[in-house]
């Protein structure tokens, strides 16, 4: 699998020929260190949309919980970042450990959670993000889907347990 997992990465890497896609990738990396961007959306949409607060604050929590699970499992996993001289690394990052991928992550919990809150498809968000750790050499293709998945399942247990929050107090 990691001989795959190597190839997959190598194959995007060496079709990158899109006119600033590494640019953009760089851009969505730095939007998306420590669900930055996602957590700053919940906060506006939280501050701006007083009737819906509940669903808001449900949300930005579920990208918290997601990203905060990422991060416990990189410590978990200690998978090493992609290291092969045909990989080009094109951005820093905070840590050597790469599974889950805390972008995919907290990008897909962000996806699901704000979905029906927002007047545009969120789901675009996430192989525009997995698919910008691969560009950027930062993660092989098998820490970006376990990454989208824990923010899928993230999001629904944090849903769950809200709903359960409420309906005992109500």
């Amino acid at each position: 699998m990691a001989e795959l997992d190597l190839r997959v990465l190598r194959a995007v890497q060496d079709t990158v020929a899109v006119p600033g896609a590494v640019p953009v990738a760089t851009a969505l990396s730095h939007a998306g260190e420590h669900a930055a961007a996602w957590i700053g959306l919940g906060a506006v949409g939280f501050l701006v949309d007083p009737r819906r607060r509940r669903e808001w604050a449900v949300a930005t929590t579920a990208v918290v919980a997601a990203h905060g699970a990422s991060v416990v499992l990189k410590r978990v996993a200690r998978r090493h970042r992609p290291l092969d001289h045909h990989v080009h690394v094109r951005v820093g990052t905070p840590s050597r450990w790469s599974m889950p991928s805390s972008h995919a992550t907290s990008t897909t919990a962000a996806a699901v959670a704000f979905a029906p809150l927002l007047p545009v498809p969120t789901w675009p968000l996430v192989p525009v993000m997995m698919a910008s750790r691969l560009v950027l050499g930062v993660h092989y293709p098998t820490d970006v889907t376990a990454g989208a998945a824990l923010g899928a399942v993230t999001t629904v247990v944090v849903r769950r347990v809200a709903a359960g929050l409420v309906e005992r107090s109500g």
